[in-house]
């Protein structure tokens, strides 16, 4: 099988551990495990419950205990439709995995995260791009959704909240695309991995799994939980297919580590406090954000709704690939060239990690861009 070269994970692994100030980390502020702690209540109660534990193998599907905290994450969900995986990226791979067969259409929006053409290309499957325009704030066009299915169209992938533009589709958007699904049958994959981010409210809109009898959700602890050092993300999904994944799953995956289970529970049943504290971070840090871009006249934007991350335009004659190298090396700040997500002219900029190496690192590339115009 061949497969194109992941335009983003290659990005990160090549420059994230040599920047001094990371704005491509799209998760909120990672918590340590002393916080985490804290926040539970557990500083010292977590032992008596490690402590017990044989380091075997941990529950194939996820324990009882995790899978419950993860459905009550939904409106419609109970345990037996959620199966843990190692990361939402092995989540999203699994599905691909189990609903593609060569010569299949489906159709996937662009920008998002690659998985969702890439895998399903590298099948054999024929790929449609719903391209996501600045002009509709980067929502699908469903007109042209609509002209895109057809009666073999075997999934609809999309990405909400949207990786990188931060847009959001509510529950109304959602339920028309359902009925678009619905009309040829085609399953709805949503991939939700920042989920419960929204800028406004409770943080959560409404989920495709929860909306409709072949809605697809891929979640993890990794973007809103702030606890990517787990590797642990889930599919929600019907029985029927939580099933078929669990063969393929089989093949890869023993089961996620019997801590990280437990960790991920722990941070679960104490979710109003991680999300009190990561809504404070995400709404302020995008305030800061909001300003400097208004204050830049080379940058503009679509103001994110939701998620961790921005989809700035650059009107500078570089490629965004130049660019972000430039500026890394000249200032040590990390951003994300838009040709990694395969949209040249734009940058994606992390604004949920540190607030002070985000007003630091705004501040340096100010200069850089002064210097640029001289």
């Amino acid at each position: 099988m061949q497969i194109r070269e992941f335009g983003v994970e290659r990005w990160m692994y090549l420059y994230e551990n040599a920047c001094e100030l990371n704005l491509a980390e799209t998760c909120v502020e990672s918590l340590s495990v002393a916080e985490l702690l804290k926040i539970a209540g557990k500083e010292e109660a977590l032992l008596g419950e490690i402590l017990p534990m044989k380091l075997t193998y941990g529950e194939i599907d996820g324990t009882e205990r995790l899978r419950s905290n993860v459905a009550s994450l939904y409106e419609n969900q109970c345990a037996p439709n959620v199966l843990i995986t190692h990361g939402a990226i092995s989540a999203n791979a699994l599905v691909y995995e189990t609903l593609i067969e060569p010569r299949d259409h489906m159709i996937s929006v662009l920008p998002t995260y690659q998985q969702h053409y890439s895998i399903a290309e590298s099948y054999g499957a024929k790929v449609d791009v719903l391209r996501l325009r600045e002009a509709d704030a980067f929502l699908p066009d469903l007109d042209e959704l609509r002209r895109m299915v057809t009666p073999s169209t075997r999934v609809i992938a999309v990405n909400n909240p949207n990786n990188p533009t931060g847009s959001l589709m509510e529950r109304a958007f959602l339920e028309e695309i359902v009925e678009i699904a619905r009309s040829c049958g085609a399953y709805l994959f949503s991939d939700e991995v920042y989920r419960g981010a929204d800028q406004h409210g409770a943080g959560f809109t409404a989920s495709v799994a929860d909306l409709y009898e072949k809605g697809v959700s891929t979640g993890s602890m990794s973007k809103t939980w702030s606890l990517a050092g787990l590797r642990v993300g889930w599919i929600v999904a019907p029985v029927e297919l939580i099933h078929r994944v669990r063969i393929h799953r089989d093949y890869n995956t023993i089961s996620v580590g019997m801590l990280n289970d437990l960790l991920a529970s722990i941070a679960l049943e104490n979710r109003d406090a991680i999300l009190k504290r990561n809504h404070g971070i995400l709404r302020t840090n995008l305030s800061l954000l909001d300003a400097w871009i208004a204050k830049e006249p080379r940058l503009s934007y679509v103001k994110p709704k939701s998620g961790t991350t921005a989809w700035v335009r650059v009107d500078i004659a570089m490629t965004s690939r130049d660019f972000c190298v430039a500026l890394l090396e000249k200032t040590g700040v990390m951003f994300t060239p838009g040709s990694a997500l395969d949209g040249e002219g734009y940058i994606r900029i992390g604004y949920a990690n540190n607030r002070d190496v985000l007003v630091e690192g705004l501040a340096r590339t100010s200069e850089f861009l002064r210097r640029i115009e001289e």
